[in-house]
């Protein structure tokens, strides 16, 4: 082999190991305890610098110099470190989840040169239209630094906490609302009262029944053989006939999709609380998280609508941006799912029970689905929609999505632990029932 052929093997060569070092094999990577946990929360102090630099004028250079710092400890954090009880394997799915939001954040924060602007914005912190800064004579700066030095300290720590509230504002901000990176996100109409103490005692209550709801969910899951296990198992039972097969199936495919729905309202309203009654949001900034899903009557509604969209830019950056640069708008929405689809795979991946490619397919179908939504549209002159619309969404979501939830619960995800037992009331109950009902038909 030439020299040239062996300089380029060395260079994949250390490219593969400086990969696997960042992202080890699963049985490589080093168990969460106490002594790395701050290791593993390392990414946040970048990240969130990185935040701030994008709400602050001329900081390009540096954003790009920070982001691939961020980008690693970011990785490290999801991939390198894990949980290793079985039973807790589904937190390294939610590491994974968190891990590839950041990134995107970070993508989009230090390759947008004029840097993240709220809307009415023309640099950050400053207005359209805002005057420039006036240059000042040598007598008028020595005054102006000596009005400085004689201004109180508070008004410096208040400067301090506007911008710190300011960039955590923008790390967490998933929708956009107010920023120009959230044009055309749908936002849901408010439907709980916009008055403070009324509104956090309608969110607490949200939360106890999502929280309960989703308990109850994941108890009855568990039931099931195999899928209600840490090891995983599939939904379709091969022993079974083909017809109760599907029933059952279908069962539990219904009862993931409720619990996913009632996780995201039950962390939603949770986050809504800490928001308003401790960091003095206001009602009106906590819209809903979703719009209502189940009255969707065409694929596009669902997704642009009434599915939730706290991650509709994380996927554009990944997939929608570099998509539309190769094949325009076509791209960019091809770009998108197929973007939304291997983040749903990648994160999984940190639970260490390797890549399944049936995830990106189902979210890379969407894409091809919206556009013969839009032919129907071109050639019939009607949108998609009415009962037969709702039945196309229902098929789309019942039916052809049950292979994705099967890889998910095949790898462990119904099996891992979402509420702890000591907190769990359907643990108790349950148990209680099951023993009443098998008494009372052995009585029989």
């Amino acid at each position: 082999m030439s020299s040239h052929g062996q300089f380029i093997q060395e260079i994949i060569r250390g490219f593969y190991d400086f990969f696997r070092l960042i992202i080890p094999e699963p049985q490589n990577r080093i168990p969460i305890a106490l002594d790395v946990i701050p290791y593993s929360l390392s990414w946040f102090i970048p990240f969130f610098f990185l935040a701030y630099l994008a709400r602050r004028p001329e900081t390009y250079l540096i954003r790009l110099l920070l982001l691939p710092i961020v980008i690693t400890t970011t990785l490290a954090s999801a991939f390198r470190y894990c949980w290793t009880i079985p039973a807790l394997n589904v937190y390294n799915w939610g590491q994974g989840l968190a891990a590839e939001v950041v990134i995107a954040k970070a993508l989009e924060y230090a390759l947008t040169p004029e840097g993240m602007l709220r809307m009415g914005e023309s640099q950050p912190n400053q207005p359209k239209g805002k005057a420039k800064a006036k240059h000042y004579s040598n007598g008028d700066a020595q005054n102006i630094d000596a009005d400085s030095r004689l201004s109180p300290p508070k008004h410096r720590r208040s400067h301090f906490i506007s911008a710190f509230g300011d960039a955590l504002n923008l790390a967490h901000e998933m929708r956009g609302s107010g920023w120009k990176f959230g044009v055309g996100t749908h936002i849901p109409k408010p439907v709980r009262p916009l008055e403070r103490k009324e509104f956090i005692n309608v969110t607490l209550w949200s939360f106890v029944k999502h929280f309960l709801l989703l308990d109850f969910i994941e108890s009855i899951i568990k039931l099931f053989p195999g899928v209600g296990t840490p090891a995983g198992g599939s939904i379709f039972y091969q022993n079974l006939p083909i017809l109760q097969r599907y029933i059952v199936s279908t069962t539990i495919h219904m009862l993931t999709g409720t619990a996913l729905l009632s996780g995201f309202h039950m962390v939603y309203d949770l986050s809504t609380i800490i928001a308003v009654y401790v960091c003095d949001d206001s009602p009106s900034s906590w819209p809903p998280v979703m719009d209502h899903p189940w009255t969707a009557d065409s694929m596009h509604v669902f997704w642009a609508k009434r599915w939730h969209q706290l991650l509709k830019r994380t996927f554009v950056v990944y997939g929608g941006i570099p998509g539309k640069w190769v094949a325009g708008n076509i791209g960019a929405l091809i770009g998108t799912f197929i973007a939304s689809g291997l983040f749903h795979e990648c994160a999984i991946y940190a639970m260490g029970q390797g890549f399944d490619p049936v995830v990106p397919a189902f979210f890379a179908l969407q894409g091809p689905i919206l556009i013969l939504e839009r032919v129907w549209r071109i050639v019939t002159g009607k949108r998609v929609g009415g009962w037969i619309g709702r039945l196309w969404v229902y098929s789309m979501m019942f039916f052809f999505a049950q292979p994705m939830i099967d890889s998910w619960h095949r790898r462990g995800l119904g099996g891992g632990m979402v509420i702890p037992p000591f907190i769990s009331p359907a643990r108790v109950v349950l148990p209680l029932l099951v023993r009443a009902f098998d008494a009372t038909v052995l009585a029989k």
